[in-house]
């Protein structure tokens, strides 16, 4: 009812505050109305994987005060019980026109999914497990692999922690990861394949204060690595966000590791 309001008003785009589910609604009010008004989205959700997404909430407020022109970008979801079983599976919900400006690019690319295996470099995180250390392990296919090196049965699309050899907490909230912190703390998170997002997009149970009492290290395969180029974060909090800006070192085999730009 809200986007056939703004469509018979004649607004100029419409700007949405979700993740792809909202995205989905929208778009297909959008469609369903046979209407051509541009559509961006303030990224805000746990699943934010479509393209018409900009890169961060500011990115979106200058996208929508300066844009002069639009492009058709894809609105997409995953389907949640194939990712459960470790399979990741991109439908396509929509397609629509979404406000583009100059400059820096201010939109992110959709999702993609990657081939490859990711068995040495998860046998390479299992080696470097210490005792007494607490693991938290975010969403995604390369992590999956991680906790099954490490003998454990991990949530595909949760937050997981690990300490001496078990689970202490399964698809767990930020609060629950929280609580599970001791004094000596390691992230591991993989980039969304495509966007570089390795945090703010999937995980946000991975607050910032679990962030700032943690070190972060951060996998991918080589596949992905060279079609996502830098990588990205968005976790809410600016001083976060710059601690975690720069090279960063990223383990991509048992024994390889690559230096990736942070932006």
């Amino acid at each position: 009812a809200a986007v056939e309001a703004f469509i018979d008003h004649g607004v100029d785009v419409i700007l949405f505050v979700g993740g792809d589910g909202t995205a989905t609604d929208v778009a297909t009010a959008v469609t369903a109305h046979d209407a051509s008004v541009p559509v961006l989205g303030v990224p805000a959700g746990v699943k934010v994987y479509s393209a018409v997404f900009a890169v961060q909430p500011a990115a979106a407020g200058r996208v929508a005060a300066t844009f002069e022109d639009t492009t058709t970008r894809e609105v997409s979801d995953i389907d949640e019980g194939a990712y459960r079983d470790g399979e990741v599976q991109t439908t396509l919900r929509g397609v629509v026109a979404t406000p583009v400006t100059e400059g820096a690019d201010a939109l992110q690319p959709a999702k993609q999914a990657y081939a490859g295996t990711t068995g040495a470099l998860a046998a390479g995180v299992a080696d470097s497990v210490r005792d007494g250390v607490t693991y938290v392990l975010g969403p995604g296919g390369t992590l999956a692999e991680v906790a099954d090196a490490l003998g454990v049965s991990g949530s595909p699309l949760g937050v997981d922690v690990y300490r001496d050899g078990a689970l202490v907490v399964r698809d767990g909230s930020a609060s629950e990861i929280t609580a599970a912190l001791g004094t000596d703390n390691v992230v591991y998170v993989s980039p969304i394949g495509g966007q570089g997002f390795v945090f703010g997009r999937g995980n946000d149970q991975i607050s910032p204060a679990i962030i700032d009492r943690s070190e972060v290290r951060v996998v991918a395969s080589p596949q992905k690595l060279d079609q996502t180029g830098v990588l990205r974060v968005d976790t809410g909090s600016e001083d976060t966000d710059a601690s975690l800006r720069g090279w960063q070192r990223v383990r991509t085999g048992r024994f390889e590791k690559r230096l990736v730009n942070v932006v």
